[in-house]
């Protein structure tokens, strides 16, 4: 579906139609082979702004004019940029047009330029907000328009990847991360800990009570910072200690997947230890991981940077097993990857960007696809997404310098050259996305659905049908 307007099968297209809850079947399939890559279009170079953390994608635009911004209009990219000639913090917020890569505005606030913003309709008002932190350290909102609209406390601490969800409940949007919890207005309304320098905590129901608990730091926490489980004796480094959900063990509740220094681990929803202190070589598991189904043998396996030191990228089941690893450059091993099926077979392929090239793997780890990117790899990952609303999905990938100029732009949208990928959600609102944490125009879930009774992903795109909502493809 292009930009317009219309229904289809009696629904209105533009807006949203599902609640995410039992999937359908997808029926949109591609070809085999449908892995030849095309540039759509590029934004930047080390000149103008590199770019180091993930891209966003959502509608913030009336692009068809009809006084309305819906899902009949273009998707659009928010990106933040590194600042030229100013401290080494500071970073150029911006968005992009979905579909031509037009710059719509730079923000006139300056943010922080590690730090990844969280998108969706924070305040109710059927627009798209932007929250992360001013280059001061002030937590800031943003509103569509790039104008600085809200201020809360102050922390020039640690890298911060922000998040949205409606943590009690009561229909108003919280903002978190860093160790804080905010209200719709950036007012903080409780605390928790957090000794990570950089950090993607993750919003979760774990006492299945339909509202939300934190995980952070190796623990879980309620949504008043009053302790659900505490470490288990997890160990963080520099980095952080990535929390990742799903249901690994087909029981329909969630386990805890934590990234640790020490290794991966594998907690119940009540923080007992199941295995731990997975991965080969130095021991090192402390990444930004993705879960899908990457074999298609109905359960969830997770990808990420090759454990024990990077090099490389694998994908590996949850008893856990090594299922295999390919090939690929990243000294730190610190960066994360993604997953999609672009062909809609049920089976899906890895997606993961190193220091010098953007690669896509199939089931065992063979490459289709491959494009030149440049990159220190931070804990950004690839993207996908439609981002020009043709019905077909995109992959979005940054650069920036590293070990020498930067040699790619700072911001590519690769297609395959016939659109053939089947299509995917438009947006993508923040680091720890897993699909039911926003509806595709921004809403966020009062009760957000517990994803692993559903697609079972994290960090990974969901393909959407014919008239809209969600689907499973079948293998």
């Amino acid at each position: 579906m292009g930009v317009g307007t219309g229904t289809t099968g009696g629904l209105d297209v533009c807006k949203i139609q599902d609640g995410m809850d039992a999937p359908q079947p997808c029926t949109d399939k591609a070809p085999p082979g449908s892995f030849d890559p095309e540039v759509q279009w590029s934004w930047g170079d080390e000149a103008s702004g590199p770019a180091s953390v993930i891209p966003l994608v959502a509608n913030f635009t009336d692009d068809n004019g009809d006084l309305e911004v819906d899902l009949c209009d273009t998707p659009d990219v928010v990106l933040v940029t590194w600042s030229t000639g100013v401290t080494i913090t500071e970073g150029d917020l911006r968005l992009f047009d979905g579909a031509t890569g037009a710059l719509h505005w730079t923000a006139g606030t300056k943010v922080r330029r590690w730090d990844t913003p969280a998108i969706g309709d924070v305040d109710g008002d059927g627009l798209m907000e932007i929250v992360t932190r001013a280059a001061s350290g002030a937590i800031a909102m943003f509103d569509d328009k790039g104008a600085m609209v809200a201020s809360g406390p102050t922390d020039t601490s640690g890298i911060v990847a922000w998040g949205l969800a409606d943590l009690d409940a009561d229909g108003d949007v919280e903002i978190y991360g860093g160790g804080y919890v905010l209200d719709h207005q950036l007012a903080q309304v409780a605390a928790y800990p957090t000794g990570e320098n950089w950090s993607a905590h993750v919003a979760v129901d774990l006492d299945g009570d339909d509202d939300l608990e934190i995980l952070a730091d190796g623990g879980a926490y309620h949504h008043d910072g009053t302790v659900y489980f505490p470490n288990p004796g997890l160990t963080s480094a520099y980095h952080g200690l990535y929390p990742h959900v799903a249901d690994f063990d087909g029981d329909l509740d969630p386990e805890v997947l934590y990234a640790a220094a020490d290794g991966a681990a594998l907690l119940d929803h009540q923080g007992n230890v199941l295995w731990e202190k997975f991965a080969g070589g130095s021991g090192d598991a402390n990444r930004p991981m993705a879960i899908h189904d990457f074999d298609g043998d109905d359960a969830p396996e997770f990808g990420a940077s090759a454990l024990g030191g990077g090099f490389g990228f694998g994908v590996y089941e949850a008893t856990p097993g090594t299922l295999w690893t390919g090939g690929a450059v990243d000294t730190s091993g610190q960066s994360g990857g993604t997953a999609f099926d672009f062909l809609g077979a049920g089976i899906a392929q890895s997606v993961y960007a190193d220091e010098k090239t953007l690669w896509v793997y199939d089931e065992v780890g063979t490459v289709l696809m491959q494009v030149p990117r440049s990159s220190l790899t931070q804990i950004e990952y690839p993207v996908v997404a439609d981002v020009d609303n043709d019905g077909s999905a995109e992959l979005l990938v940054v650069s920036n310098p590293y070990n020498g100029p930067q040699t790619a732009p700072s911001l590519q949208v690769i297609r395959d050259v016939q659109d053939r990928w089947v299509p995917a959600r438009r947006i993508w609102n923040q680091h720890t996305y897993h699909v039911t944490n926003v509806l595709e125009d921004g809403t966020i879930p009062q009760v957000e659905p517990k994803h692993w009774t559903l697609l079972n992903t994290f960090r990974t795109q969901a393909q959407v049908a014919a008239g809209g909502g969600v689907c499973e493809p079948e293998g």
